[in-house]
């Protein structure tokens, strides 16, 4: 990463007539490791550098980017950001919300770098894993193990005075696993992600985490039995907890989705000005406290300022069960006339930082999971699952258990065959009347725009008792 280069195009770009200009420069170097029942399938290594313009002209907004490293191209770049800017021909004219410049170099630290670990010792350790699950007493017989470290480079710089540095390095694992039981197969996709070095392994538990799963399969296809509908008390695992907090908190708190920007792509969002839900409406009870916060230590979605430059702070999205505040980039802070909150991410160089989640989840109560369970006289503990679904609203949604039993006088019981909840988002926000204390987070990727942006995140919460709810 050639720094001069981002801060040539950043000053050529100013030498035009334009309201705001920012140059973003991103460098990866990335590993790619896959292998199949044990054996390795694929092994790459790629280097992926280059930088961007955005300028604000005319109340317009032009991007371009390159991964040619030169003055010239620099030059280019900001020039053609400069014409699309002008040539958009805006009836609204963009403008960005103010902010402070900031000067900053960031870092995220690694016990054992990445760098030094070799690609056989890399590939040992995900060969291990393997054999563990392979040899753990489940017929496991389809194992697929991808494993990208990789070590990211950003720089920034705007017309208002910012610099901002940054290192992070990024570890995910994406393990899918498929159990046979006579004739019966089922399958559990896992996920971990972690920003630091290759000690996450040694935190992760995979080999644990992955027979667990196992044997969890191949109890469900021996002993499992289909509930039977109606109500009843529901007990969400934080597994369950998190995805419900990213797809009916996190993805309708989007400004750009309120304001109409994805609809053409991912729908947009139930809350609306003018409409039924919109800031300080109720939509859960009072122990309904759902934050995303991108400073999450060593958290997947990990980040101290976002891609415009903007530190990063908690959003209290559903506060005490009340619409409290959206994510924001410059741009939708500026329509709705309030500052952003640090919610600009994007995946490369090449593309643009869009508004987007870090790590959301539901706050811890005060509960311990026996006091959580020991009042329940008949209900049903949903640990995990297998399946969800959502509609383009983020209102209507579903969810179908992996992991799950009935719960009798207040202990877990017999296990359940996918078990399904299907619910508004209000209905089983303001179900909740019970959360503990336990905190877990659940690496994933998050999609959206076209071009697709898979971003990494973090899902999460504790344990939660949702009453009265329908189940079958």
């Amino acid at each position: 990463m050639d720094r001069d280069v981002v801060e040539h195009a950043l000053e050529h770009a100013m030498g035009y007539d334009v309201e705001y200009a920012e140059a973003r420069a991103h460098s990866a170097v990335s590993e790619q490791i896959i292998l199949r029942n044990g054996a390795l399938e694929a092994y790459g290594q790629s280097v992926d550098s280059g930088f961007n313009i955005r300028v604000l002209a005319e109340g317009g907004l032009g991007f371009s980017s390159t991964n040619r490293w030169t003055m010239e191209e620099a030059e280019a770049v900001a020039e053609t950001a400069y014409r699309l800017a002008r040539a958009s021909g805006r009836r609204t004219k963009l403008e960005f919300s103010e902010m402070e410049s900031n000067e900053a170099d960031w870092r995220v630290g690694e016990k054992a770098k990445i760098r030094d670990v070799t690609p056989e010792s890399k590939i040992a350790l995900l060969g291990g894993i393997d054999k563990e699950v392979a040899s753990c007493g489940v017929d496991v017989p389809s194992r697929m193990i991808q494993c990208f470290p990789a070590q990211i480079e950003k720089y920034f710089v705007n017309s208002e005075g910012s610099r901002i540095a940054s290192y992070l390095p990024r570890l995910a694992c994406f393990i899918l696993i498929t159990v046979k039981e006579g004739a019966k197969t089922e399958q559990a996709g896992r996920q971990f992600g972690y920003s630091g070095g290759w000690e996450a392994f040694d935190l992760w538990n995979v080999p644990e985490e992955l027979v667990h799963e196992s044997q969890v399969l191949q109890r469900l296809m021996r002993k499992g039995k289909p509930l039977k509908p109606g109500k009843t008390t529901l007990v969400c695992g934080t597994e369950v907890v998190g995805i419900a907090a990213h797809e009916s908190c996190g993805h309708p708190m989007e400004a750009d989705r309120i304001l109409g920007r994805e609809m053409a792509q991912a729908g947009r969002s139930f809350i609306y000005q003018g409409g039924l839900y919109w800031l300080g409406s109720r939509i859960g009870s009072d122990l309904v406290t759902i934050v995303d916060d991108p400073r999450v230590e060593n958290s997947y979605g990990f980040y101290e300022y976002d891609d415009e430059g903007v530190k990063a702070r908690p959003r209290y999205l559903y506060k005490e069960g009340v619409i409290n505040e959206f994510f924001h980039n410059r741009e939708t802070a500026a329509m709705m006339g309030i500052d952003s909150n640090g919610s600009a991410r994007a995946t490369n160089y090449d593309r643009e930082a869009i508004v987007r989640m870090a790590n959301t989840y539901l706050l811890p109560g005060d509960m311990t999971e026996e006091e959580l369970l020991e009042d329940v006289k008949e209900g049903l503990y949903m640990r995990s699952f297998t399946e969800w679904n959502i509609d383009d609203r983020r209102f209507n949604q579903r969810y179908v258990g992996r992991e799950s039993y009935l719960i009798e006088d207040g202990e877990l019981g017999s296990p359940v065959s996918k078990p399904t909840i299907e619910l508004t988002t209000k209905s089983f926000w303001s179900a909740v009347d019970g959360v503990t204390k336990d905190l877990r987070f659940d690496a994933a990727t998050c999609g959206k725009s076209d071009p697709m942006q898979g971003i990494p995140v973090y899902t999460g919460g504790p344990i939660i008792r949702l009453r009265e709810v329908y189940m079958k």
